[in-house]
């Protein structure tokens, strides 16, 4: 029996971008998660983003011969996906004929939707291709998993998520493909942060030694990158404040802000410590630590911060293109920048400490490669 929809789950790698390579899918049914179909194949010597898209064709072609109607596309290649969805364009001549080939295979649903998906989230598909690359490396081409008959009609669950880049394993080479280098930099000390108060989007200016930890942040900065193309910041004035800072330490380039930058509202709960708020919104607070989609009574939720902080690193990765940018934020948007790039779970959120004025690197890759740098660094700070 044909199923009306499924769910396609789809990855592909080498051992050496380009080396010894394969892909795995899995296709399965929404509802339950049953899986419908397995896809494997080694592909020789080819390249992570070839492995990956002959993963998706392998996946859209499984949909295809079960009848499948609506195919929602799980990937955690940003690249893909991205591609997939039109909003990067495809420079690389050797994927043009495999995205034109799976924008066919597309043209035959009637609908599909692309969705990022962490690495852990991916598992099946990881673990298929891995075979399938170690069978490449040894030699041994491992059989590919036969299509299963459908047992029941499905509907399309949509599922949701922030779009960060992919992390790439620490053993793995770079592209050649210059970076855009992103500092991330905390802003410096406040009355709120001393007395551990919920700090949103009042606008509380840094202390005296805020701004001592803002000038000496401002040489760290400058001895990491003699030369940045921007300094941007939230609006807030505890931020722009370290950004200037920042900006005379290296020849007074413009602070630009993006109010996509600007720290989580926190709604009733801002100016109130945690005591207080355990105290006053029990239950608000329990169910806002136990999911990043619960927003704080009137304020804002972690899943509206991960948006927005995701569409305004994705506006300087386009806009800056193999440079450096300063960018001078508050603890909730750099935390998120950090999960989403360290592929992490919510729970990352509140195990990762951020000290004010401490400054993290990344590097975001064409490809849509991230490598994290150095998370949290406070040596500057001689009291830190």
């Amino acid at each position: 029996m044909a199923v009306r929809a499924v769910v396609i789950e789809a990855d592909g790698g080498s051992r050496g971008n380009p080396g010894p390579a394969g892909y795995g899918a899995v296709v399965r049914d929404p509802e339950t998660g049953e899986v419908l179909a397995e896809r494997s194949e080694s592909i020789g010597t080819a390249t992570n983003n070839v492995a990956e898209y002959r993963g998706l064709i392998a996946g859209l072609e499984a949909a295809a011969e079960l009848g499948a109607a609506e195919v929602e596309a799980r990937m955690d290649s940003k690249l893909v996906v991205e591609q997939m969805c039109g909003r990067w364009q495809i420079k690389h001549p050797g994927l043009r004929p495999l995205a034109a080939q799976a924008a066919g295979l597309v043209s035959r649903f009637a609908a599909v939707r692309f969705t990022w998906v962490p690495r852990e989230r991916n598992r099946h598909a990881d673990a298929l291709a891995n075979a399938a690359m170690d069978a490449a490396a040894s030699g041994v081409a491992p059989a590919a998993a036969p299509v299963k008959a459908a047992a029941r009609e499905a509907t399309v669950v949509r599922a949701t998520g922030t779009d960060p880049a992919t992390t790439p394993a620490s053993w793995e080479p770079r592209p050649t493909e210059e970076a855009t280098r992103l500092i991330l930099v905390r802003h410096g000390e406040t009355e709120r942060t001393v007395q551990k108060r919920y700090s949103g989007r009042g606008d509380v200016p840094l202390t005296e030694r805020g701004r001592a930890q803002a000038r000496a942040t401002a040489a760290r900065v400058a001895a990491l990158a003699p030369s940045v193309a921007a300094v941007v910041s939230s609006p807030l004035s505890r931020c722009t404040a370290t950004a200037e800072a920042v900006a005379a330490q290296l020849g007074n380039p413009p602070v630009r802000t993006d109010d996509d930058l600007i720290e989580c509202d926190f709604g009733v709960w801002e100016g109130h410590t945690f005591a207080e708020v355990r105290e006053g919104w029990a239950a608000e607070l329990d169910a806002w630590l136990a999911s990043t989609k619960v927003a704080p009574p009137k304020g804002e939720s972690f899943v509206t911060v991960a948006e927005r902080t995701g569409r305004a690193v994705d506006r300087l990765r386009s806009a800056y293109p193999g440079e450096t940018v300063v960018v001078v934020s508050h603890v909730s948007p750099i935390k998120l920048v950090l999960r989403d790039a360290l592929a992490a779970g919510d729970a990352f959120l509140h195990r990762l400490y951020l000290d004010t004025a401490g400054i993290s690197v990344l590097d975001l890759y064409p490809d849509g490669g991230v490598a994290v740098r150095s998370v949290n660094d406070t040596s500057h700070l001689t009291d830190a």
